[in-house]
């Protein structure tokens, strides 16, 4: 019992606080061209603020910001001015909170090889004592040596430039950056990789302000989807509209939430706005973005009042069970298969889609809730954790936990429907302990996700993952009717075998006696049951 961690709490996850919806703009040459030239003037303009900003690292304060957005008024609008400091110091403080997080990394990575290092060469782990496992051989030991003093350099470097507050950002990408010196493996011609590095580094994106007209002054789209630019001074000459607007051929009509975003210009109140070109599909796109009132989270009982909907998650389905409130599986399994190879818009689509099926399920079962397990693989791919299986490790990686899980949270919040995330430990191990076999019939065949999917259920209910056995055969004295019942949380003895009535027909031994008579809890776990917790459920029949 010492083994096992305790459990955290369930808890139903926030909904979205923002939303974000993007429309084609079909622009001519002209359009385009305009776009194209203000798009890169920006774009330089925020470059050289960026690098400003980096320069000043920790003394930055309310003055020095002023003093860059009054530099950048005289070049460009004060509207302008304003987006392109903001987006400055958004950009760095991701990159600060990234530092962090690559800090707090090596940390871990050097803690668990100096581990490993301390231990003697094909030592066993064990986790009662705290111990991991040894290095296999005496080579793998005088690698991983070297491996912690890089590991320590890199941490050097990276704690002094946290301690001196200098970051590294590249304004289009890294990975863009270093393409441009693999042109042949990445099939790019020079001419290729420069529009794309352009047009990643453009700037076209505006803060919504409530009470102006239609919610935004520089990127303003009307209730008719006309779209105007306000042009910065230098490049006032390209206005074809009054007060130095441009205004563009193309319109756009929002499909997706297209009643939501117009209630908010008709009101005026702040919608932010972002102006792209995708140079592989010679397409531009504009983006609305708007922040929503933050609502009161659904307290968990009101969501579990109609039963919940498990789902296990995988790195090629997900699987998912319904269950009533007192956690008896209702239905057949359900399995959505998604395929995560490919391209990012491919894998994007996969995880929609079966998200979609899962919430149209949820629906149709009539629960408000769907519970899923609060996985966090952030350190899970090191191979001081899994050793040299790397197929374990690669599965790891691809897993789209927090993609996933982000999707589901804000699709789940247009339905009406709860998550509620629980804590995943034993949840495969025990669900198929408890809940495969008994489950599996010869016209279903019940798989290990599907009964992780029962457990993931019942611990957001509340119940612990053990059932009940199965009732004893007709011969015996319950008669085939006992175990399967539910017994009320205040039974005492609630878990035990039922003690046999004495009386002329039978000889046995008194209640609670005989060399059979002992605890279900001791058949699943040595001394306790399986959980950390007492059994808490109604007296009603467990439908199988």
């Amino acid at each position: 019992m010492s083994a096992l961690r305790k459990l955290a709490a369930s808890f139903v996850v926030p909904g979205p606080a923002g939303v974000a919806i993007r429309d084609r703009l079909r622009v001519s040459e002209s359009d385009a061209a305009v776009l194209t030239e203000v798009g890169v003037f920006l774009g330089a303009l925020a470059a050289g603020d960026l690098a400003e900003r980096s320069r000043q690292g920790l003394v930055h304060d309310a003055a020095s910001w002023a003093v860059r957005k009054r530099e950048l008024t005289g070049r460009s609008s004060a509207r302008w001015a304003g987006s392109i400091t903001k987006a400055t110091h958004d950009q760095w403080a991701l990159a600060r909170r990234g530092q962090a997080a690559h800090l707090a990394w090596l940390h871990r990575q050097i803690a668990s090889v100096e581990a490993r290092l301390a231990r003697p060469l094909g030592a066993k782990a064990d986790k009662r004592a705290g111990l991991v496992r040894g290095y296999a051989s005496r080579g793998e030991w005088h690698a991983k040596s070297r491996r912690v003093h890089t590991l320590k350099d890199r941490l050097a470097v990276v704690e002094a430039d946290r301690a001196a507050g200098r970051v590294h950002v590249v304004r289009g990408g890294k990975r863009l950056a270093n393409t441009r010196h693999q042109l042949e493996a990445a099939g790019l011609s020079e001419q290729v990789w420069r529009e794309r590095w352009r047009a990643e580094r453009m700037f076209l994106a505006a803060d919504g302000e409530t009470g102006k007209r239609f919610g935004n002054e520089t990127i303003r789209v009307t209730d008719t989807g006309q779209v105007s630019v306000k042009l910065p001074a230098p490049l006032a000459h390209l206005a074809n509209a009054s007060h130095g607007r441009y205004l563009l051929d193309a319109t756009v009509a929002f499909k997706h939430r297209g009643a939501e975003w117009r209630d908010r210009i008709t009101a005026n109140r702040a919608v932010a706005y972002r102006i792209h070109h995708d140079t592989a599909r010679g397409r531009w796109y504009v983006t609305a973005s708007w922040q929503r009132t933050a609502a009161p989270v659904l307290p968990l009982e009101a969501a579990l009042a109609r039963g919940v909907v498990g789902v296990d998650m995988n790195d090629d389905h997900l699987a998912a069970w319904q269950l009533d409130v007192h956690g008896n599986p209702v239905g057949e399994p359900q399995r959505y298969f998604y395929d995560l190879s490919g391209t990012t818009e491919h894998r994007d689509a996969q995880i929609r889609h079966a998200l979609t099926r899962l919430l149209h399920h949820t629906r149709r079962c009539g629960a408000a809730a769907i519970a899923i397990e609060d996985l966090d693989f952030t350190d899970g791919t090191s191979r001081e954790n899994h050793g040299r299986n790397k197929r374990f490790r690669r599965l790891i990686s691809r897993f789209p936990t927090a993609k996933l899980r982000a999707r589901l949270v804000s699709m789940a919040a247009e339905q009406d429907i709860a998550v509620v995330a629980v804590d995943p430990a034993y949840t495969s191990r025990w669900g198929a302990q408890h809940w495969q076999k008994p489950l599996t019939t010869p016209r279903r065949k019940t798989s290990r996700h599907d009964a992780a999917s029962i457990a993931v259920g019942r611990r957001a209910l509340g119940h612990p993952i053990r059932r009940r056995t199965a009732p004893p055969h007709p011969d015996q004295s319950d008669r085939g009717g006992h175990r399967t019942v539910q017994a009320r949380p205040e039974i005492r003895r609630r878990e035990e075998t039922r003690p046999h009535l004495p009386g002329p027909r039978t000889g046995c031994a008194p209640p609670g006696g005989g060399a059979k008579a002992g605890d279900q809890g001791a058949q699943h776990r040595s001394g306790h049951p399986a959980e950390q917790q007492s059994w808490q459920q109604d007296a009603l029949p467990l439908s199988l």
